[in-house]
């Protein structure tokens, strides 16, 4: 029989308890919390936050940089130890407590409620800035239809005399040569017509209403993806989820069938075993993986959260993990067949023309595209399927925001429709913040987000911190309980080895080695920042890293008592807590033996009357 969870009733119950209230006081009336309407909804919603531009854009280049096929190497080491054990924790966890990536952690150990917030922020900062991705695929695409792609030749107002058409040389004609400073009319286009970058970070000159407009567009399609909760969210990834696979698919067989594809997808996976030697690889897969799994940003907790309480999130991470990696895989085959064929028609090396992020999204891939018959077609399906990736990614982390500050004050913003507003708020507040970056300097302030805001260093930290708490404080046996209780049966012990040890150690060692190497950032490698650059960037890291510090201070600080009584409460609380949620989940509604019933009661009144107890003495 389906297990229910419905957190509310039993916090209402509670607090009649403890005031000595007989009669239930009557509370407005506040929205279920709600669930997705099917598992289907849940998978695509998660695979829709993990299958980003990722996939596309970074893991081909990576692969192709650190050594080819033996990058997988480091990369399923890293799966394997690192990326599945805590996408399972994350996920198990928001569906045990149905609760978001901020109060899940009150319920399971305040101590390290810190850690709900730090996510919060970096989610907070990753969707201001990830959607000017959005706005600049939005303002290609609408330049796709046209007679001839805007990028494709030198004849524009924007075109400096410097501009030459490299891929419409003439074959064989020996005197050709090329000016030290010629330039492309793809980056000219990049450059002067969609940015107008400025030559510094202190000039940020006007917005590109252009752009404006484009980000505009963004925000509301997100809004509407969100708005109605997992009602909207959920069936929208019906379509954001499964359409860019096909644009996928066709843009694999067309890379494949160009001429020098082979020569690109040998590129792609040619192995290099003496790159394994270079740390500089391994921390590469590691990053990836914290990045194109979306762990510890509190995504994978809120989408998990909208679960039925025996869904088998178990088998559910380890098939969308594999999908991920699967479709990195698969999207090395599209990218690097379509540059192999860039390389063939202008007779260089793939190596000058690879490259990743938005350099591949907006120069490299759109030069590619004008090389092709029938252009503006694979322009069109490029575009699409980058603006349907991010877009996704996008509302699913602004979903996972929203959970997390409806479940700090369910009575509040479940009530009528401020649940709605907030998102307005957000929306709008956000969208003004994001008018900075779609300036004519707006893409110095976008690389200081790109690179502090969301850093590997702040992921890697959470994730030891995660592990940790988990596995030595919560209990890794305990997490084991409470998944068996969910599914059935007991996960492989060897995801519990990774969470209490290879996890914590592999991300401490990264983690390091990141401090070690870390450099400024540099514009394109070329200038550094001024000092307003570094400090406005170390805010972006600080803010969210210190967090769990933070909170650690006051929640000992508040707590009342000797530091020895303050630890034991905790410790008790957490127990306490656990007792409550294993009631609450199997409360004697369901099907059973009249003696596990009975059992159940006596076991939850105990843990109620426990918790009253810790409760009334705080208040002392």
């Amino acid at each position: 029989m389906e297990k229910h969870n419905d957190p509310n009733l039993r916090f209402n119950m509670l607090s009649q308890q403890e005031m000595g209230l007989v009669h239930p006081v009557p509370v407005p009336s506040t929205q279920t919390r709600g669930q997705w309407s099917s598992k289907l909804e849940f998978l695509l919603a998660v695979a829709g936050q993990i299958i980003g531009l990722g996939n596309v854009w970074r893991f081909p280049y990576l692969c192709y940089k650190n050594g080819g096929g033996v990058f997988f190497i480091p990369y399923v080491l890293f799966l394997f130890t690192c990326g599945i054990p805590l996408f399972l924790l994350e996920t198990s966890l928001g569906q045990y407590t149905t609760q978001g990536s901020i109060t899940c952690w009150r319920k399971i150990c305040p101590l390290f409620e810190g850690l709900g917030y730090g996510s919060q922020v970096v989610v907070l900062y990753s969707s201001i800035y990830y959607i000017i991705i959005l706005a600049w695929a939005f303002f290609y695409l609408f330049s796709s239809f046209s007679s001839e792609l805007p990028w494709a030749s030198c004849r524009n107002s924007w075109n400096t005399a410097t501009c030459m058409e490299f891929d419409r040389r003439v074959v064989g004609h020996l005197n050709w040569t090329v000016a030290g400073n010629a330039t492309s009319p793809v980056r000219e286009f990049w450059e002067r017509r969609v940015l107008n970058l400025t030559d510094s970070p202190n000039k940020l000159g006007s917005v590109r209403w252009e752009l404006a407009l484009c980000l505009l567009l963004s925000w509301i399609l997100c809004y509407f993806c969100v708005w109605k909760g997992v009602k909207s969210t959920g069936k929208v990834v019906y379509f954001t989820a499964t359409f860019p696979y096909l644009m996928l698919v066709v843009l694999l067989v067309r890379g494949l069938t160009l001429p020098g594809a082979i020569d690109g997808i040998k590129f792609y996976l040619y192995p290099d075993p003496a790159r394994l030697t270079d740390p500089q690889v391994w921390m590469d897969a590691g990053t990836q993986i914290f990045y194109s799994y979306a762990i510890c940003i509190g995504c994978l907790t809120a989408l998990g959260s909208y679960n039925k309480y025996d869904n088998n999130c178990y088998k559910d991470c380890v098939y969308l993990c594999l999908l991920n990696s699967g479709t990195s895989f698969v999207a090395g085959f599209a990218i690097f067949s379509v540059l192999g064929f860039m390389a063939y028609e202008q007779g260089t090396d793939i190596s000058t023309v690879a490259e990743s992020g938005p350099g591949l999204a907006f120069i490299a891939y759109p030069r590619a595209v004008a090389m092709m018959p029938l252009p503006q077609l694979w322009a069109i399906f490029f575009f699409i399927m980058i603006i349907l990736l991010g877009l996704d990614s996008e509302f699913v982390g602004l979903e996972a925001l929203m959970t997390a500050i409806s479940d700090m004050y369910p009575s509040f913003f479940l009530v009528g429709h401020r649940r709605k507003i907030l998102l307005i708020i957000i929306s709008v507040g956000s969208f003004f913040i994001g008018l900075v970056m779609v300036t004519e300097g707006g893409l110095y302030i976008f690389q200081l987000f790109d690179y502090y805001a969301c850093s590997g260093m702040t992921l890697l930290l959470f994730a030891i911190l995660q592990s940790v708490c988990i596995s030595w404080v919560y209990g890794a046996d305990r997490l084991y309980d409470n998944i068996e209780d969910m599914i059935g049966y007991r996960p492989l012990p060897i995801i519990k080895y990774c969470l209490k040890y290879f996890t914590p150690v592999i991300c401490t060692a990264t983690f390091v080695s990141s401090l070690i190497k870390f450099t400024p950032l540099k514009f394109n490698n070329t200038f550094q920042y001024p000092w307003w650059g570094s400090a406005v960037g170390w805010w972006f890291t600080l803010s969210s890293t210190l967090m769990v510090p933070l909170w650690m201070v006051y929640i000992v600080s508040v707590t009342p008592g000797t530091l020895q009584q303050v630890n034991r409460d905790i410790i008790y609380y957490v127990s306490v807590s656990h007792c409550l949620t294993w009631f609450q989940n199997r409360k004697a509604s369901q099907s059973g033996p009249k003696a596990t019933k009975i059992k159940q009661y006596i076991i939850g009144s105990l843990a109620i009357g426990s918790y009253v107890g810790w409760r009334k003495r705080l208040s002392l």
